[in-house]
């Protein structure tokens, strides 16, 4: 039997990822997350609640684990990104320094380490592959920044202590499980949007930030945890980097409206208010995706329409 560590298992992509585990009846969960873990993942794993920047914790953690899916990080929406650079850069690299050695200290199987589509935040390849990653300006953000500083620890811990390792990108996850916060831009797009949408009064138009040309590839969470489990349990994903995405690149505009029609709004009356963006809003998000159905035989199934109108259902129930 493999016991799977989900680091930062309690958050929207984590619980998603723990919940495609648990389908799968050759593995045992443990979670580790500072946060309360809900009570269907307290009955059906082991849960950890020590901090894990903390190598003696990440070690308790990681023992008797075959397998290791690093998640943990501090992460939102744009905004978040621009007001805590300095925080999110020494939690995330923390957090690397005592995984990524406990990983090695335990000799586990295989590290998945859960990277974000922010490194290719400057991007000039489209649809941006893999391979880019070598040739790609460094990303403008400390998120993004901090992110690809973690692909940089997994590969250095492999060239010297041999760590094998799998290295995921998620492209704009969204599904049920994020909750929008009272500021705009402190989550991502979806749920932010859903909730502008809610409470919009009739006639008036919709916020977004920027002009709505910026262009994204929406993955719904069920996809991405599908993903990071066949990277994890494939041979093929060993040493390998993978896109985990959709590959329909929307304009944000087009998402918002898709969000407004889930919403119940009338089609016929969506209206945009363009508003200041933030110092890094990426203009463009198109990943190629063949690489992870070429080795994997993995691709994204939930389309945006279906995929939003649940997250729609969901926060409906919980806001």
């Amino acid at each position: 039997m493999n016991r799977v560590l989900v680091t930062g298992g309690a958050g929207t992509i984590g619980a998603a990822v723990v919940r495609r585990l648990l389908r799968d009846p050759a593995y045992e969960v443990r979670v580790s997350d500072q946060r309360e873990a809900p009570g269907w993942m307290r009955e059906g794993c082991e849960v950890h609640t020590g901090d894990l920047r903390d190598l003696a914790q990440a070690r308790e953690a990681t023992q008797g684990c075959s397998h290791v899916i690093h998640l943990a990080a501090i992460v939102g929406g744009i905004a978040n990104f621009h007001k805590l650079p300095h925080t999110l850069t020494e939690v995330n690299n923390a957090l690397y320094n005592a995984v990524v050695r406990a990983a090695l200290d335990h000799d586990v199987e295989r590290f998945v380490y859960v990277s974000s589509s922010m490194v290719f935040e400057r991007a000039t390849e489209y649809p941006t592959t893999e391979e880019h990653i070598w040739t790609c300006p460094v990303p403008k953000s400390a998120y993004g920044f901090s992110k690809l500083t973690g692909e940089v620890y997994v590969r250095a811990a492999h060239d010297e202590h041999g760590l094998p390792y799998t290295i995921c990108r998620p492209f704009n996850a969204y599904g049920p499980g994020e909750m929008p916060e009272d500021e705009p831009g402190i989550a991502h797009m979806v749920p932010d949007v859903i909730k502008k949408c809610l409470a919009l009064a009739p006639g008036q138009p919709l916020p977004i930030f920027g002009d709505g040309t910026q262009t994204r590839t929406l993955t719904h969470i069920d996809d991405i945890a599908d993903g990071i489990v066949a990277a994890m349990s494939s041979p093929a994903g060993l040493h390998e980097d993978f896109n985990i995405s959709a590959s329909r690149e929307m304009t944000v505009a087009e998402i918002a409206r898709v969000i407004w029609v889930a919403c119940g709004l009338d089609p016929e009356e969506f209206a945009l208010e363009h508003q200041p963006t933030f110092e890094v809003d990426v203009v463009r998000r198109w990943p190629d995706v063949s690489k992870a159905k070429r080795l994997l035989g993995w691709e994204s199934q939930i389309d945006v329409e279906d995929g939003v109108a649940r997250t729609v259902q969901w926060l409906r129930t919980v806001v």
